[in-house]
């Protein structure tokens, strides 16, 4: 008969049955006694009132019920812990049992009672059996180390234990080191400092030697451990590689997976012109093929290895196209999957096969999996030029199928076509029109609407495409009412004549009868640009589109090679490293690919930034120098031209607020020609005079803000230096220094006129630079200088000028006009002007971000002569925008965690250690923009030292 009996519910009164039957003579029913318990146990009933019953059963020779009771045991101990005591004698006693199956037996049990008061009697029997002969017992010993680690740390380390697992790694028995290797991983992810696992080429070796005879789990466990390990050369690394190849053919897919990374891993480090490299290669491809025939969850995993693996080396997999076909029987979302990595792998020698096979997909009856199959074929496009050609032609036969959703796909795909190839295609925009009706998707009404705008000229009656559109505006979702703004002010640019109520309607609906700041933001700024300058609209709306990226979904770089070092793990089938989805920090360590041989390809650079990083990083990489446009030294300057007069002060205020942040990011870049610096002399009444007034009647207060003070203490301010020598600027004589007080920036002057005749009508500009430097207003000087006359003014500055790289970052290059010349100079800004008031980090952040740059992009400082304590450089520092994050203290040295931000975005993070009594600091400065480094570095030193 079978167990089921013991789990059929039984009358009342049951307990004291079963304590009478544990107290029985008979082996037999007592045996049967503790099964009905554990019955119990399993189906939830609390049964712990028998606990010393059962306890005293564990007195017997017969392994089945020694094992039952132990059990109980494990699953009681925790709510029983004093009579678990009871249990220690027991289990001393098993532990030096002449059979190995119950010694192995009672240190797994110690293992799983979680309870800080048995622990150390736990010790002596566990040193035992981490030294018995018999391997069974060691290898459940080794694992007991683990957990036991896991309750209490500080007693294993000082116990020994963690030296006899290491000692464990060179045992003859190929299990006990698998076990030994996965307790230490494990006790080594939730202390990343320490370093427990200290591989060298003789226990990697070791490690090798047990691969081959140990148990698919034991296997897994040493691969796992060899991936973390870093070859001294591209020799080891090819070595290792050799003797980890035979695992590719094992019948366990995660012993495939695990073997697939420590390749994929070492082979970073092998050149490419290697012969091996080759061999490699091929034979990695099979067993991910082999991958594929399993069942479909298996296959889904597999295919999500697969896919980082074709974004890593493409040329693996590049002859093996038809297994990623789809058969008809695969689940969706493997069919799903496959796609993506075929078009991954497509290029123009296999372009044919593949658009075939999407042809055929698009005529499938799964909806999600045609739309997607249509988005292929615009993708494949976009990658291999030679069949673009080919992919319209199909695309257009999708059209005519006249299906609603393939027709929907195509249009949005056409779309990205006619970005990456302009002037090409555009014949079939009137196949696309003849669709308009049948649109009813937001992407698809936008795509179609963007390409009416684009091509209004080709399209006779563009405007009344688009006035269709117009008459349900507040109907339409948001991605399509910008679109339809856009769309419409490209046409009127085009058109004026026959559009202007159109643009004035669509306008209109767009700033005052819509609640959505985006559109409206939008709205104004057209309104205000085709109102203030029509040439300037046509330069931002119809200026040069960049083309689209063939790849635009690939994984950013160092978050792929990080993904790399988990193949085989549930990060590799998220696509998101572990911090993101493991709760708490424990057991979260950042890994990367081993550094590149020098023969091998360069590696990325740097300033790529991760998909963690902070919002808004990874748009401020600083653009490299071009060809200077509009360079100021060797300008054709004409008469000064002057801003358009507007009606009130207020009005101009929002212009130069308005077209400020707002154009900067409709404008592609600048238009081609620019020759001369268009400089802005004041009108009449144009700008409130306090704009360019003395400091301290500035702006702030207006608000009050310096309650009658002159200057605000906010951030250091250099005192003022000469800029422009009045011997060489024909006797006008520039002084200054830069400012930045309640989030604004300043360049306060001295104008001093050393010439025998008197200066007027003076306007400013500014070169391109770094940091995007430009004046937010013009040069106010109220009244002429007249000879030995010396005047003080604070310009304002913003930072959406234009953007060039300089050198150095920090170097600005001016041009000031007078009625004598024009005249140039060139200063350093301290960079301490651009940190932002919202710098500060938090800690967890902080703690990801510092982790996540890459340690190459490290820069180490010393501080001198600054005898300063580490309150007061905290201090200090945060009244100039360096934020401390956390503080703490080692070996009785003070650590300051510091974070800053710059305005276009960039962080910086810094670690600043102070030993009290010694006036040098060391300041460790990571940013993904390494070159800013040096001067973050100078203006810590500027604002400690004054």
């Amino acid at each position: 008969m079978t167990d089921s009996k013991y789990f059929t519910t039984t009358k009342k009164g049951e307990i004291f049955e079963l304590k009478a039957e544990l107290n029985s003579d008979k082996k037999e029913k007592k045996k049967e006694a503790v099964k009905k318990v554990i019955a119990s146990m399993t189906v939830g009933k609390d049964v712990s009132a028998l606990f010393p019953d059962v306890v005293n059963c564990m007195q017997t020779d017969n392994l089945e019920l020694k094992k039952l009771v132990y059990l109980y045991l494990m699953n009681y101990a925790k709510s029983q812990p004093d009579m678990a005591i009871m249990a220690v004698n027991t289990f001393v006693k098993d532990c030096e049992d002449p059979n190995p199956l119950i010694r192995a037996l009672a240190v797994r049990t110690m293992g799983c009672i979680r309870v800080d008061k048995i622990t150390e009697y736990l010790c002596e029997p566990l040193r035992k059996c981490l030294k018995d002969e018999d391997p069974y017992v060691r290898k459940t010993a080794a694992v007991c180390v683990a957990k036991l680690h896991d309750i209490n740390a500080q007693l294993v380390e000082d116990q020994g234990f963690l030296d006899t697992l290491k000692d464990l790694i060179s045992d003859s028995n190929p299990m006990v080191v698998a076990n030994a290797v996965a307790a230490l991983s494990e006790i080594a992810e939730s202390h990343p400092s320490s370093n427990l696992l200290d591989l060298n080429p003789q226990s990697i070796n070791k490690l090798l030697t047990a691969l081959n005879e140990c148990t698919e789990w034991g296997q897994i466990f040493i691969l796992d451990c060899l991936a973390n390990y870093t070859p001294k050369d591209d020799r080891e690394a090819q070595s290792i590689c050799e003797r980890v190849t035979p695992r590719l053919s094992h019948a366990n897919s995660a012993v495939v997976l695990s073997a697939v990374k420590v390749l994929m891993k070492f082979m970073e480090m092998l050149s490419k012109d290697l012969d091996y490299y080759g061999t490699l290669l091929k034979k990695l491809a099979p067993p991910l093929v082999t991958l594929l025939s399993a069942e479909p969850e298996l296959q889904y995993v597999a295919l999500r290895n697969i896919n980082l693996i074709v974004q890593k080396r493409p040329e693996i997999l590049k002859h093996e196209m038809k297994v990623f076909f789809v058969k008809y029987n695969d689940p969706i979302y493997v069919k799903l999957e496959k796609l993506d990595i075929m078009i991954r792998l497509a290029s123009q020698a296999n372009i044919a096969q593949v658009l075939a096979e999407l042809k055929e997909y698009a005529t499938e009856v799964d909806v999600d999996f045609v739309r997607k199959a249509v988005r292929a074929i615009g993708r494949c496009a976009i990658k291999v030029e030679q069949s673009a050609e080919r992919c319209v032609s199909t695309l257009l036969d999708l059209i005519q199928t006249k299906v609603n959703y393939v027709v929907q796909e195509a249009i949005v795909v056409i779309k990205d076509i006619f970005r990456k190839y302009p002037n090409k295609y555009e014949s079939v925009i009137a196949t696309l029109c003849e669709n308009l009706d049948s649109l009813d998707e937001p992407e698809a009404r936008a795509a179609m609407i963007w390409i009416v705008g684009e091509y209004a000229e080709r399209i006779d009656n563009a405007d009344e495409l688009l006035e269709s559109f117009l008459e349900g505006f507040h109907d339409e979702s948001t991605q399509v009412q910008l679109q339809l703004l856009t769309a419409i002010v490209k046409l009127f640019l085009k058109k004026p004549t026959e559009t202007q109520e159109l643009v004035q309607q669509v306008l209109s609906l767009a700033t005052q009868d819509s609640d959505n700041p985006d559109l409206r933001d939008r709205g104004y700024i057209y309104w205000r640009l085709l109102s203030t300058d029509p040439v300037a609209a046509k330069e931002v709306v119809l200026a040069e589109k960049p083309l689209i990226s063939e790849e635009t979904d690939l994984i950013e770089p160092t978050l792929l090679d990080e993904l790399i070092c988990y193949i085989g793990t549930l990060a590799s089938v998220y696509h998101k490293p572990p911090s993101a989805f493991v709760e708490g920090g424990r057991g979260v360590v950042h890994k990367s690919l081993p550094p590149r041989t020098a023969s091998s390809e360069s590696t990325e650079s740097p300033e790529t930034a991760p998909a963690g990083a902070p919002p808004g990083e990874q748009l401020d990489v600083i653009p490299t120098q071009g060809d200077l446009l509009g360079d100021l030294l060797n300008l054709d300057l004409g008469p000064p031209v002057s801003g358009p007069p507007l009606a009130t002060s207020s009005v101009q205020m929002g212009a130069v607020d308005l077209l400020g942040s707002g154009l900067d990011s409709l404008m592609g870049d600048e238009p081609e020609g620019i020759g001369t610096p268009n400089f802005v002399s004041p009108p009449a009444t144009a700008v409130p005079a306090n704009l360019g007034a003395p400091m301290g009647s500035g702006l702030s207060d207006l608000f009050d803000l310096t309650s009658g003070v002159g200057t605000l203490s906010g951030s250091y301010v250099a005192p003022k230096a000469v800029w422009l020598p009045a011997m060489k600027a024909k006797g006008l004589e520039i002084s200054g220094t830069f400012t930045r007080q309640v989030g604004s920036i300043s360049m306060d002057l001295q104008l001093t006129n050393k010439a025998l005749q008197v200066m007027t009508d003076f306007a400013i500009q500014f070169n391109r630079n770094s940091f995007g430097l430009a004046p937010a207003a013009p040069l106010q000087v109220h009244a002429p200088l007249s000879p030995n006359q010396t005047v003080e003014i604070s310009l304002p500055l913003n930072t959406v000028g234009s953007v060039m790289k300089m050198e150095p970052l920090n170097n600005l290059q001016v041009a000031v006009k007078n009625n004598i010349d024009v005249f140039y100079f060139s200063t350093l800004y301290p960079l301490h002007i651009l940190f932002v008031e919202d710098g500060k980090m938090d800690r967890q952040m902080f703690l990801a971000t510092w982790k996540d740059i890459p340690n190459e992009n490290e820069a180490q400082f010393q501080i001198r002569d600054c005898p300063l304590n580490a309150e007061a450089v905290s201090s200090r520092l945060q009244s100039s925008n360096i934020f401390t994050v956390a503080k703490r203290n080692v070996e009785g040295q003070d650590m300051l965690y510091q974070s800053l931000k710059l305005t276009n975005g960039i962080w910086v993070l810094a670690e600043l250690r102070i030993q009290p009594g010694n006036p040098s600091f060391m300041l460790s400065l990571k940013c993904r923009a390494p070159e800013v480094s040096q001067h973050v570095y100078q203006a810590y030193e500027t604002i400690l030292k004054n």
